[in-house]
């Protein structure tokens, strides 16, 4: 577990509510192609696909670009590239445009309505050329890593660009009830703002560039170490194995550090309240007084004490 700066450990054991991305995030990040549905031309189109897939940074276009290599697919050079955030990717060959994306980007250069059965619609102008089912599996600790927060009082929500099919499977078998898809960029870091106007202490975690507003909007802003260099410059906190249970585990080394942190204010303030006096002769009157070889000891024990104290976070 990386944090950055005390303000990320300390501002942790304050969250009571954590936005999760789904892609790489709750799942192992490396989905698999396991259906398409081919239409006329789709063929001779191929290296153009498999040339903007290339492109893309994001977990569906990586596992797509190597389904079509093993199927002998060789990229060409394409022009006109522009990535379009949280919908997919356009590029132009022989001066013809293509776009490579959601079920909301095919739907726009289609202009009908498409059934919600594939992740990744290919397309050459107003043409449908090819589309793709792509399924991610959960990572083996998402399950436990939703259960302890839950333990901990946070409510977990997951966010994705997905379809609702594939959303709803994911959060059945992670355990979460509240979960969103279809959402873009710019709705994630909405979810997040209402939560935060809602009065609730916000995390999110995230692995890509679709996360980046959201994270730079949460309270406390969590990478996975797997994920790209912009949500990981961006976040206070970087799971650098991208094992979500070290999750809980932040959490509960925040709120043990601040616990700590009270513990010794409390005790160092309380042991010279009651010190100092003494040490300048209050219960003289009495006939006690605090020689200054015991008033030095008295004084390194108070740092002993809270140095012990602190060691018990180990």
């Amino acid at each position: 577990i990386l944090i950055k700066d005390a303000f990320a450990l300390e501002n942790m054991c304050r969250v009571n509510a954590i936005v999760l991305d789904k892609t790489g995030t709750l799942t192992e990040g490396t989905p698999k192609v396991v259906g398409e549905k081919l239409y006329s031309g789709f063929e001779e189109y191929v290296p153009v696909l498999l040339a903007a897939e290339m492109r893309s940074e994001h977990p569906l276009a990586v596992s797509l670009s190597e389904y079509l290599r093993q199927k002998g697919g060789k990229p060409i050079e394409i022009s006109a590239f522009e990535s379009i955030t949280g919908k997919g990717v356009m590029c132009e060959y022989r001066g013809e445009k293509f776009w490579i994306g959601s079920k909301a980007l095919a739907e726009e250069n289609v202009g009908v309505l498409l059934p919600d059965l594939f992740s990744i619609y290919f397309g050459k102008g107003d043409s449908l050329v090819a589309a793709f089912e792509v399924k991610d599996a959960l990572k083996e600790n998402s399950k436990e890593a939703v259960r302890q927060l839950e333990s901990y009082g946070v409510e977990v929500y997951m966010l994705t660009g997905d379809k609702e099919s594939a959303a709803s499977e994911i959060a059945r078998q992670a355990g979460i009830t509240h979960y969103e898809w279809g959402v873009l960029p710019d709705d994630k870091e909405r979810f997040v703002l209402d939560l935060q106007r809602r009065g609730k202490c916000v995390a999110m975690v995230g692995d890509g560039i679709n996360d980046s507003q959201a994270l730079a909007r949460a309270d406390v802003s969590v990478a996975m170490g797997k994920g790209t260099d912009v949500a990981m410059d961006i976040a206070m906190v970087t799971l650098m194995n991208s094992d979500l249970a070290l999750l809980p585990r932040a959490i509960k080394l925040s709120r043990k550090t601040v616990r700590i942190i009270r513990e010794n204010l409390f005790w160092a303030f309380g042991y010279n309240v009651v010190c100092i006096p003494i040490a300048a002769g209050v219960l003289y009157p009495v006939g006690i007084l605090l020689s200054p070889m015991w008033a030095s000891a008295a004084m390194a024990f108070s740092s002993v004490s809270v140095i012990l104290n602190s060691l018990r976070l180990r």
